[in-house]
């Protein structure tokens, strides 16, 4: 079958690691089905991958890709939870130790078929296409997770987005909005802040920019760079909720400010089985339909790894069957 796989690590030139070519169909372990692929959408722990980020060299070939939607051997349409758990762990997926997610013990989704656990599947509610449906497992599930579960932020509080354009951003935006909470969010593009307060953003700024007021919460997936301004944008008793640090992992501490006006740090790591069944269901009952900056087939892989790569791109790129 088709994939797009990491071949090699390659820490300084990630792209030079990507292979588009045949793979051996997946195999399936007992508890465990086959869904063909008709629509998987990208995120940086791809780009991450082919870094040898969480993949060590042991494990390649490896297909990359963690999010999908497809048909499973019944034919029934189905949304893949991209979280693995450990066979004899109950509870919260995301709490489990020996946690994955495809692409880093398991052949990912970037190919014509791909193997999941029978308890991943999600039933695909009427209202999404295969297309909008692979953006929910990663993105828009930590998204969901950070709003709702970890932040427990409610209607009519005030949050901050920072970075608005990513995926994790971008659904933040619109998943708030729709819930009743008023959102402010940063950018250093004139195009992503406009174009985030069309997704419902009440208003957006320069990234670093002094806020008309302090806020509620504030969510954070761009890490050192912003750090300092999410901590002095925040109310006292405020919350920041963190699932990510794309420009970085070494934030001043500011630690006087955390203790002094008494906010809370909380981090939190994808979602659940259950928030993404919650999740689907909550954007087809509310007509919420992920942003897609741009649809390619499967077979322009490197095209749309090369696009997020650059970081020019506004919304979730997907990949097609």
């Amino acid at each position: 079958m088709f994939a797009a796989y990491a071949a090699r690590i390659a820490p300084d030139d990630p792209l030079s690691a990507l292979e588009l070519g045949d793979r051996p169909e997946p195999e399936v372990p007992e508890g465990w089905t086959t869904v063909t692929v008709k629509a998987a959408s990208l995120n940086h722990h791809d780009l991450w991958s082919l870094k040898g980020v969480g993949l060590p060299a042991e494990r390649l070939p490896m297909i990359l890709g963690c999010d999908a939607a497809g048909l499973d051997e019944d034919g029934n349409e189905v949304l893949v939870h991209s979280v693995i758990s450990s066979p004899d762990w109950r509870g919260d997926e995301t709490i489990d130790p020996r946690r994955s997610i495809f692409s880093e013990r398991h052949q990912g989704t970037f190919a014509e078929r791909v193997a999941v656990p029978r308890r991943n599947l999600v039933p695909l509610p009427a209202g999404l296409t295969f297309e909008q449906a692979a953006c929910l497992p990663t993105a828009w599930l930590t998204a969901y997770r950070m709003l709702f579960t970890r932040g427990a932020v409610t209607p009519g509080q005030t949050l901050l987005v920072q970075g608005a354009g990513g995926g994790v951003a971008t659904a933040l935006i619109v998943l708030a909005s729709v819930a009743g909470i008023r959102v402010w969010a940063t950018s250093r593009s004139e195009d992503k802040r406009a174009k985030a307060v069309e997704l419902g953003a009440a208003d957006a700024f320069e990234s670093g920019a002094r806020l008309p007021e302090r806020v509620d919460a504030v969510m954070e997936t761009v890490g050192a760079a912003t750090w300092s301004h999410s901590l002095k944008a925040l109310k006292p008793g405020g919350t920041v909720v963190i699932s990510g640090a794309t420009s970085g992992y070494d934030p001043p501490a500011e630690l006087n400010r955390v203790f002094f006006l008494q906010l809370s740090v909380i981090g939190s790591t994808m979602g659940t089985r259950d928030e993404l069944d919650r999740l689907a269901r909550f954007c087809a009952e509310k007509g919420i339909h992920p942003v897609i900056g741009a649809t390619m087939p499967l077979r322009d892989a490197r095209a749309a790894l090369e696009a997020l790569h650059a970081g020019d791109v506004f919304g979730k790129l997907v990949l097609t069957g």
